[in-house]
């Protein structure tokens, strides 16, 4: 199936937002959404989506390091679910160490500790949506 794909790296407090191109090779950072409620973030997920022409949404599942579903990976699925239950299509990619990833990235490319506040979201999305996507070539 070919058609771009939507990755979230969802926190309590914002949504890092990540593309990858028409026929699924690479991801790219999109923007950092902050946080109203339910309803209205899955408004301008939806947004993002149709704006984008995506055909399917990637959520980051930070499980636990032994691989168990934890508290924060619930609130990711009850997203995940509000998603659904508006009509789109939703597949879990498993985050762990995104965030330390992302982070890294950012300091070998040199960036200010400050500026990497504002970008390590979307920067996390990325690299789960990369790993989907790698995954399924």
């Amino acid at each position: 199936m070919m058609g771009r794909v939507l990755a979230l790296d969802v926190g309590d407090k914002r949504i890092g937002i990540a593309l990858s191109d028409a026929l699924r090779m690479i991801a790219s950072p999109h923007s950092v959404y902050t946080r109203v409620g339910y309803g209205p973030d899955v408004k301008r997920i939806r947004q993002i989506y149709d704006e984008n022409q995506c055909t399917l949404i990637v959520c980051g599942l930070p499980r636990n390091m032994d691989g168990s579903v934890g508290f924060q990976a619930e609130k990711v699925m009850a997203l995940g679910e509000k998603l659904m239950e508006a009509g789109l299509p939703v597949e879990y990619q498993d985050e762990r160490l995104s965030t330390v990833s992302a982070h890294q990235a950012l300091i070998e490319g040199g960036m200010r500790r400050e500026d990497r506040k504002g970008t390590v979201d979307k920067v996390a999305a990325a690299v789960i949506l990369q790993s989907w996507l790698d995954r399924n070539a």
